[in-house]
């Protein structure tokens, strides 16, 4: 599985953004889709999941209440809007997939979000 993050760009505090992540070719093929981030000097974090199955979503409580996981299961694609932005927000965003018990296997090759103050 093939993915492709886009969406990410330069926004002011407390602007939006919607982060996109399609599956090229075929569906996600896996039982959950998340979406990480890695700011400057950071170690990657986790910002949210959603399951294909249920649609269960999960949130980091640095962005719970500000961020929203979907997805559209007939575009192949698993968004993040994220609202409220903060500078601290700033970081490449990654989307993966993964299967239970395998965790999560396929990346897609980031998008940048910077917000400025």
């Amino acid at each position: 599985v093939q993915l492709q993050a886009s969406g990410g760009g330069l926004v002011q505090a407390g602007g939006s953004l919607r982060l996109s992540c399609a599956a090229s070719g075929r569906s996600f093929g896996s039982d959950f889709v998340g979406w990480f981030r890695q700011a400057p000097r950071k170690e990657r974090e986790f910002v949210a999941a959603i399951r294909w199955s249920s649609n269960y979503t999960n949130y980091a409580d640095s962005v719970r209440g500000r961020f929203t996981i979907s997805r559209d299961n007939a575009k192949n694609a698993v968004y993040l809007q994220m609202n409220g932005l903060k500078p601290e927000d700033t970081a490449v965003y990654y989307c993966s997939a993964g299967r239970a018990g395998k965790g999560y296997e396929y990346w897609g090759q980031g998008t940048l979000v910077t917000v400025s103050s």
